[in-house]
């Protein structure tokens, strides 16, 4: 009898165990805010093998982390100016997405964002060139919209990763625009620090890493393409967004854990 009790007693301490232990799994809803990359522009299928995709995947493979939902509003071409909240071009879709998930307390709200590509270009893109103090005046118009909507949301901000100095499509980048590119991380490092003061454990710098390695792999993951200029190298293959979007979903991890 005694053996018995011991038993029950086990299987109920564990059982108790595994409850707390599912209770202490973080929930997530992700909305990825971005541009072509994002979207998973030249991909045979985006919604399979996009950034979004790949790190919602990585995501939900964590012991901390239990259910990942997301939505990709990765758009082709798009800016910091297309994104302000005034303009009314992609912020309401943003807001329609992220209102979904408005009432899913029991699961965490992230907005991930990686804008800047289209903001460096010499001329194309809507608002481009964006000047470092314009991009830095954009996203901080953005967050704060995010942060007056959604006041327990996290926002992670990624840099902007690398493309090749002769970048040259219907848009027109350049080795200038390459300059102005990296120009927008000190100004990303300077809104996370600024919101560490006024909006302490809501906005924080994702993925730094993206830049570098792709700078020393794009030939092998990233698509080459025909341009004014020669064949350069903008959007990540396959291999690529899987590399970009484990990127992601570890900075988004390194967030949900502090």
């Amino acid at each position: 009898m005694k053996n018995i009790r011991k038993v029950i007693g086990l299987l109920f301490c564990m059982t108790i165990c595994c409850y707390m232990a599912g209770e202490e799994k973080k929930n997530l809803n992700i909305v990825f805010i971005g541009n072509s990359i994002t979207q998973g522009a030249l991909l045979e299928n985006p919604q399979h093998d996009a950034p979004p995709v790949k790190a919602a995947l990585y995501l939900r493979k964590q012991p901390a982390v239990g259910t990942v939902r997301y939505s990709n509003q990765g758009v082709s071409g798009s800016t910091t100016t297309d994104f302000l909240p005034q303009t009314e071009s992609l912020f309401p879709k943003v807001v329609r997405v992220a209102d979904e998930f408005k009432d899913e307390t029991w699961a965490t709200l992230i907005f991930s964002i990686m804008l800047g590509t289209n903001d460096s270009a010499i001329t194309g893109p809507n608002g481009a060139p964006v000047s470092p103090a314009t991009y830095h005046e954009n996203m901080k118009t953005i967050i704060d919209k995010l942060l007056v909507l959604y006041p327990n949301c996290k926002i992670v901000l990624h840099r902007p990763v690398w493309y090749s100095p002769n970048t040259y499509n219907g848009a027109k980048y350049l080795e200038e625009g390459l300059n102005r590119l990296q120009s927008y991380y000190p100004e990303l490092q300077a809104l996370v620090l600024d919101y560490s003061k006024r909006f302490p454990g809501q906005v924080f710098m994702g993925d730094t890493n993206g830049f570098d390695y792709f700078k020393a792999h794009y030939k092998d993951e990233y698509f080459p393409e025909e341009g004014y200029a020669g064949t350069f190298y903008l959007h990540p293959n396959k291999k690529g967004t899987s590399v970009l979007g484990e990127l992601w979903g570890k900075a988004i991890l390194n967030v949900i854990d502090n």
